[in-house]
């Protein structure tokens, strides 16, 4: 009975955030601001031209517009809380919104996973199977893709969310982050989290370990396949197909391993320097990848850049 009174207590959350570094939150505050409406004009313009340009009615450029429409979805669900913690003294979420914020995240999160894997896929039948390439990935095969990769994030994230917000928290309602990041909030629990911790390491596993397995084998045969190519001028342009694709699972996948895979120090003064680092690269995660991939698919490729163009021209000549 006390157990569950002190668990009907805990009503909101405090988000240290850079509550230790005011001095930065200013700074911050404008810079996070200004990638925000970056990710929702360059992610809304690359949506807008997968949806208008006929040219772009293909499988690669529909997974394109899901992850274009999933990095809005992710940063809308943390960014506005962000920058509100800036500028608010008192840092609180409520129990509820808390809940909710956290499921949001590790579904954009799981999903961006398994569609970076279902690009990969793509990518290698198109270049490894160029003449299959229609039957393989038709639109009856690559819409259930890319629906079955939202579908498998958001049940991952109901299971990971309903099994952390059932946990008792005994009055220690600080979290050290600018978010309800899963793991920050499941420290502050006065129970058990065996099972927590096994639920997240078999989903780990699932939602990263196999997608990058996946990745790791398309990119084999597909540059298997690309060095067999005798013309330098066709390697160039098989490889430009999937360079971005590249770039991109390259800065997803490696600051998670760089926000994961680090030693802690053990000293107090190299804690707190790691842990300002921590909460830097977590943002860069959940802001700067989102706001690059927009432009890193802009960059390299030629089909987006002539459907933006013909977008603008139109818009300016309707002007």
């Amino acid at each position: 009975m006390e157990s569950a009174n002190q668990t009907a207590s805990v009503t909101e959350f405090i988000l240290l955030g850079l509550s230790a570094h005011p001095k930065l939150e200013k700074t911050f505050f404008v810079l996070i601001l200004f990638m925000y409406l970056v990710i929702i004009l360059g992610n809304g313009v690359l949506i807008l031209v997968t949806i208008l340009d006929s040219r772009l009615h293909t499988p690669m450029y529909f997974f394109l517009g899901n992850l274009s429409f999933l990095d809005i979805c992710y940063t809308t669900s943390s960014v506005p809380l962000i920058l509100d913690s800036f500028l608010t003294p008192r840092k609180t979420i409520p129990f509820s919104a808390c809940a909710v914020q956290m499921f949001l995240s590790f579904a954009m999160g799981a999903t961006e996973c398994v569609l970076l894997g279902m690009m990969a896929f793509d990518r290698y039948v198109a270049i490894c199977n160029p003449l299959r390439y229609p039957i393989v990935m038709s639109r009856a095969v690559y819409v259930p893709m890319a629906a079955g990769s939202w579908a498998a994030g958001c049940a991952a994230s109901m299971v990971q969310t309903s099994l952390a917000m059932r946990l008792p928290f005994c009055g220690d309602n600080v979290i050290n982050h600018f978010t309800c990041e899963i793991l920050a909030v499941l420290k502050l629990a006065c129970a058990d989290i065996s099972i927590n911790v096994v639920s997240m390491g078999v989903t780990n596993v699932i939602f990263l370990g196999v997608p990058v397995l996946l990745i790791s084998v398309s990119y084999i045969f597909i540059l298997t396949t690309i060095l067999r190519i005798p013309s330098g001028e066709g390697r160039k342009k098989a490889f430009s197909t999937c360079s971005a694709h590249l770039t991109v699972v390259v800065i997803f996948y490696g600051t998670i391993l760089f926000m994961y895979g680090k030693p802690k120090p053990k000293d107090p003064l190299g804690a707190d320097k790691q842990d300002l680092a921590d909460k830097l690269t977590s943002l860069f995660y959940g802001v700067v990848t989102p706001m690059l991939n927009p432009i890193i698919y802009s960059l390299r490729n030629k089909d987006v850049k002539a459907a933006v163009r013909n977008l603008v021209s139109q818009k300016c000549f309707t002007w």
